[in-house]
């Protein structure tokens, strides 16, 4: 059983931000804009989920990702599937999410190619406390003037299809490739199943909780790895103090201790809850 504090890598990006979040110092004046922080486990091995904090000023590119078959046909170990918790939007805030109505292949590619997917994917309204779970191939685009965290499969595996004339790369062979031509669909969430407990994500490539503060006993089984992701509150677990901002790895059993009225996510691999 143990508890790790895990360090942060911050990310430069061209639609990030000089403004980010309590916790997270901002960028010096004049300094590269930082799009994303990242939680980094100290196992070699790679873990199965990475954690992120997100800082948009702009739109990010439109863009999909491969399902773990796709990514194996091309010599990589696993796919994306994503989910993104809105902790700060503007009031025009928006996130794309699936295409509004039915696409053929061509008609992704050659939208892609002319600018006008952007047209045809489904800007929805968010605002702070939304939940959207992303799977793998919906076609998707976060907007501007967000601060989300992002709970993935580890992989930066990304198929950009538009970029709204930025001068990077796109993918559209593998992008067209793994996309989902259809609406997007939420997936069910079991919602509370317990005081203080509900049940965001139930599989099928991980499971997310988010907890009230209190006491609780986590026990995971061998093998699998937890993150704990204080979104407000502190509090203590295996000898770790923690605070909003930061992300514990939890293995095996260890005893939670959180401040009362804190706001806990805690993530781990699999397809049905502990």
């Amino acid at each position: 059983m143990t508890a790790t504090l895990l360090a942060t890598k911050r990310v430069e990006k061209p639609w990030g931000s000089h403004h980010l979040w309590p916790g997270f110092p901002d960028p010096a004046p004049g300094g590269e804009k930082i799009g994303e922080v990242w939680f980094q486990s100290p196992h070699p091995e790679g873990p199965e989920l990475l954690i992120k904090y997100l800082f948009t000023s702009e739109k990010l590119s439109v863009q999909d990702h491969p399902s773990d078959a796709e990514a194996q046909k091309r010599g990589l170990p696993r796919g994306k599937d994503e989910c993104w918790l809105i902790l700060k939007a503007e009031p025009d805030s928006t996130i794309a999410i699936g295409p509004k109505a039915p696409m053929t292949a061509d008609e992704l590619r050659e939208s892609a190619l002319d600018g006008s997917i952007e047209d045809k994917l489904d800007w929805k309204p968010v605002k702070a406390g939304d939940f959207y779970y992303s799977h793998s191939g919906v076609i998707h685009a976060i907007g501007s003037g967000l601060t989300l965290i992002e709970i993935q499969q580890n992989s930066d595996t990304t198929y950009r299809l538009y970029d709204y004339g930025r001068p990077r790369e796109l993918h559209l062979d593998d992008g067209v490739a793994v996309a989902e031509l259809t609406p997007y669909v939420a997936p069910p969430a079991p919602g509370e199943v317990a005081v203080g407990r509900t049940i965001l994500v139930e599989g099928p490539k991980f499971v997310l909780e988010r907890w009230t503060g209190g006491t609780r006993d986590i026990a995971l089984p061998e093998g699998t790895q937890g993150w704990l992701v204080p979104v407000t509150g502190s509090g203590t677990i295996g000898g770790i103090d923690f605070k909003a901002g930061e992300c514990v790895l939890v293995e095996g059993e260890e005893t939670l201790h959180a401040q009362a009225g804190s706001d806990l996510l805690f993530a781990y691999p699999g397809t049905a809850r502990m």
